[in-house]
């Protein structure tokens, strides 16, 4: 029986670095497979989960030898944290892993959604010639508000300062005093909301957070502005995201996380035809770089756990 499970997909050359060490099972088909994953873990030690893996109460009901979680990425809403500390089970995520790929995704979304040019190839192919049409705005100029400034969201602003942007946030639990406000204007929400040109969110899904983003933040936004979401589905609501973007209401968005996920027909059908919106399958932090970083910081966590264990 495997020591550790692995049930969504890791960079290969850090599951061979476990499997020299540990009996391991790598199955990437254990996410949708619940009963198989609960059978493989009756023996096993540690689990390496992504975000979509649900690491229940249920789950670790009756596993009596499960000492760690690897989390490969930061979020841990799919991670019973108050279950795991009950029945000692340390939990680690691979913070600072996918910082950039992260950070590279909002500056490049706000740049495409701002400038509207990158989607009209078949037109130019057809013989069309739309230039006043396919006008886009520069990024230059512009205030970027960040809604939570942590680690990933100061990369944003450094990346994004370098195009010529205002950087402000919105951040309670950052005091007042701490040397990150030195590059970001700290305003409240409502300000950053009104005044921003492109809002970009990076705060965990909390029943605080959830819809966070609704009808009425939407309305206090400015009509061209750009909404960014890679932190978690349920900050925005997205019927009211739809509804805005087709009133023209804002100036677009990108969302690569949502509120049920993998995103289905049914639950996508909400977005056939929605203009100015870009859609991703929760694959910001997703590079091959950043797959190398995060699949070796976890691989690192659970075998100095383990080690641990021994000694």
């Amino acid at each position: 029986m495997p020591e550790i499970v692995i049930s969504e997909f890791m960079d290969e050359a850090a599951v061979d670095r476990l499997r020299e060490r540990h009996d391991i099972l790598y199955d990437p088909d254990l996410v949708d497979q619940p009963d198989a994953l609960r059978e493989a873990l009756k023996t096993a030690k540690a689990l390496i989960v992504r975000n979509r893996t649900k690491v229940s109460k249920e789950l670790l009901a009756d596993l009596s030898s499960l000492a760690c979680v690897g989390r490969l990425g930061v979020g841990l809403d799919n991670i019973d944290l108050d279950a795991c500390k009950t029945k000692a089970i340390t939990v680690y995520p691979a913070t600072g892993a996918n910082d950039v790929a992260v950070a590279e995704y909002v500056v490049t979304a706000a740049l495409t959604l701002l400038r509207g040019a990158y989607n009209r190839s078949p037109d130019i192919a057809a013989g069309r010639w739309p230039r006043m049409e396919m006008m886009g705005g520069e990024i230059a100029g512009k205030r970027l508000g960040l809604i939570g400034y942590g680690a990933i969201a100061r990369k944003v602003a450094a990346r994004a300062q370098s195009f010529g942007c205002e950087i402000a946030a919105f951040d309670p639990f950052l005091p007042e005093g701490d040397a990150a406000w030195q590059s970001a204007e700290r305003l409240d929400l409502q300000a950053l909301l009104r005044t921003s040109d492109v809002i970009s969110l990076h705060v965990p899904l909390t029943e605080t957070t959830r819809h966070l983003v609704g009808r009425d933040a939407m309305k206090a936004m400015k009509p061209s502005a750009i909404l960014i979401n890679t932190a978690r589905g349920g900050v925005v609501d997205e019927a009211a995201l739809v509804e805005a973007l087709r009133a023209g209401q804002l100036g677009g968005a990108a969302l690569d996380v949502f509120e049920s996920e993998p995103l289905d027909r049914e639950a996508g059908a909400r977005f056939e035809g929605v203009p100015n919106l870009i859609l991703t399958p929760h694959i910001a932090g997703v590079t091959k770089e950043a797959n190398v970083r995060v699949s070796s910081v976890t691989a690192d966590n659970v075998l100095n756990h383990l080690a641990s264990l021994s000694q």
